[in-house]
């Protein structure tokens, strides 16, 4: 960008001011401005959060104690849990509900809806969003969407319930079920709107990103944390209208008659008239949105880990090439894998062998990540602040989650462990457990440059942080067994097949973890609401960080440097970087801002 141009938007800037004073309206609510847009993001993603843990401590409460009577069942879900015993139709709705908030709207948009808005701008060095009116449709079709879904929970017959990936026939015949009636056509127009704001969103990334970097940015210059954003806002533009286009057809297919997925359907020695369709043409749709989906959940995670780590362990990032590559080569194969889903569908064999050929392939940038953050904390100077123990957690639990992913990946290791307990132990804790440790991570991270140099309480962060990691391997590390031992996922009770009794006690034990991880969120809630408002303020680039959002002011000012925006002389990672005789590069300071020019005799680094 010209000098010329930088002039002319700063007097822009200037004129703003006088025309007319924001109110509480166009600050607060319909703000145009990323930083607001993206503590939007976070609190609606927090708050879809908590009623989606809430959610399955309610159905985990179940499984440990099957058919007993509770209180809070009666309490919470009314008519659904007659004397406080659980219904075993709004068992799966839980499940279905659950799945659908956690995936999509905390960690589809609530993390990279937050980290993409808050970051993106300021750290590539622009004035905000190329399109900030976009960015405000995108954040508030997004609440639509939210509000339409918790709606469907109240409706009577009750909230969809088919699990997640809403397969047909439940999700296309309205009369097959309860929560195959109204609740299921709210969760079918929920997420159509949920699609259309994500693509909005992404669509805004990817152009600010490839057209407003400032001066001296280079695309090789990026932080990681922009590379994980850009790249998987182009996974969702490519992957999401897949996925709107299977919504669309199960609306026609319930409400005008038609019968893409429909076929052969029998409903009380009664034939439908559907004829023609197939279940499976679903699941294809579904997956091929399905498994990018786990990257486009993973890569902001991995984006924020990057920065975070490297930002904590004093060392630049190890291997910022390979990274970059790695982040792109995920993205490419995750389109090419989602047959892995589908092994047990009928699916011809020599296909079900190329699927486990890709899918086991895309272990190799998953690992070279996994490594170069391992050889980035080596021998580094550690802060083990709480977003840096998150970022370590979010390792620990990639790797142990990814390596069962080979066992699902053979489609000949799968038979025998898929649709059971395995399965669900291996995504929670690869895509569920490491993307959440992302977003705290992120948090606790970026905190005081959301909240006008406000800090997060270490302590509670420690607490939060430790109860949180022993519990979520409380929970999913046992769950591996029962899977093994064939429980199967989504049944309502076990009590049916006496060999799977002895494993009660595994339940009970996979649901007081549950329940402790899910109080100690509590403790990050109050972290976070009382910091916004009596959190200790600290320096202005609280970590130490290279990065251009710490060169901002504190207080958020529309088009976030009051002057020039600064030029960039080096990449993101410049920290203990010394001459040949081992002085610093700025004397005394153990880090070099991306804005500061080479220095005399200093090489740039060959990343």
């Amino acid at each position: 960008m010209s000098e010329v141009a930088h002039v002319s938007h700063d007097d822009h800037h200037d004129d703003h001011g006088h025309h007319h004073k924001e109110t509480f309206i166009t600050k607060y609510i319909f703000s145009q401005d990323h930083k607001m847009i993206s503590k939007q993001y976070l609190i609606t993603g927090l708050i879809m959060g908590f009623i989606g843990i809430a959610m399955s401590l309610l159905f985990r409460m179940q499984l440990a104690w099957p058919g007993e009577s509770f209180g809070i069942f009666e309490a919470v879900l009314g008519k659904w849990a007659p004397d406080g015993v659980m219904d075993a139709d709004i068992y799966l709705a839980l499940v279905t509900i659950h799945g659908t908030l956690m995936v999509f709207f905390v960690l589809t948009q609530g993390l990279s809806g937050t980290f993409s808005n808050l970051l993106i701008p300021l750290q590539i060095g622009a004035r905000d969003m190329a399109s900030g009116f976009m960015n405000m449709i995108s954040y508030w079709m997004f609440f639509i969407s939210s509000v339409i879904m918790i709606i469907s929970l109240f409706v009577e017959a009750g909230p969809a319930a088919a699990g997640w990936t809403i397969y047909p026939p439940l999700s296309a015949l309205p009369m097959a079920q309860p929560g195959s009636g109204m609740g299921m056509t709210l969760w079918l127009v929920s997420m159509a709107i949920f699609i259309a704001s994500s693509l909005l969103g992404s669509l805004n990334y990817i152009v600010t990103v490839i057209n407003l970097r400032t001066k001296g940015m280079s695309m090789t210059r990026l932080p990681l944390t922009i590379w994980a954003f850009f790249v998987t806002a182009i996974i969702g533009v490519i992957s999401f209208p897949v996925l709107l286009s299977a919504a669309l057809l199960l609306i026609m297919d319930r409400s005008f008659g038609t019968s893409f997925f429909l076929s052969d359907i029998f409903i009380q020695g009664e034939v439908l008239h559907y004829q023609g369709g197939s279940p499976v043409l679903y699941e294809h749709l579904f997956w091929f949105l399905g498994h990018p989906e786990v990257y486009i959940v993973l890569l902001p995670a991995l984006g924020i880990t990057s920065e975070v780590m490297s930002t904590n362990a004093r060392k630049p990032i190890f291997g910022y090439r390979a990274m970059v590559a790695s982040i792109l080569a995920i993205a490419f194969l995750s389109t090419i894998v989602w047959g892995h889903h589908m092994f047990v569908s009928g699916m011809n064999p020599f296909l079900g062998s190329v699927f486990t050929f890709t899918t086991l392939l895309i272990a190799i940038p998953s690992a070279v990540k996994a490594f170069n953050y391992i050889t980035t904390l080596w021998k580094g100077n550690l802060q083990l602040n709480p977003a840096m123990l998150f970022s370590i957690g979010l390792v620990s639990t990639f790797i142990t989650g990814g390596l069962t992913g080979i066992i699902l990946g053979d489609s000949t290791l799968d038979i025998n462990v898929h649709d059971t307990y395995f399965v669900v132990a291996h995504f929670h804790l690869v895509m569920g457990i490491s993307a959440l440790y992302g977003m705290f991570a992120g948090i606790y991270h970026w905190f005081p440059k959301m909240f006008h140099g406000r800090m997060m309480n270490k302590n509670l962060g420690y607490v939060h942080f430790w109860i949180t990691a022993v519990c979520a391997y409380g929970v999913f590390f046992p769950m591996h067994f029962v899977g093994m031992a064939g429980v199967p996922r989504r049944y309502y009770e076990n009590t049916a097949f006496p060999m799977f009794d002895e494993l009660t006690n595994v339940q009970v034990l996979m649901t007081v973890f549950a329940i402790i991880a899910g109080l100690a969120q509590l403790i990050f809630v109050y972290n976070f609401i009382s910091s916004i408002f009596y959190g200790k303020k600290g320096p202005v680039n609280p970590w130490g960080s290279n990065t251009l959002e710490w060169t901002t002011p504190r207080e958020h000012i529309h088009g976030n440097w009051p002057g020039e925006i600064p030029h960039v002389y080096r990449w993101a990672y410049d920290y203990s970087k010394t001459y040949e005789n081992g002085e610093y590069i700025i004397a005394g300071q153990d880090f070099v801002p991306q804005n500061v020019p080479l220095q005399e005799n200093e090489e740039e680094l060959n990343h």
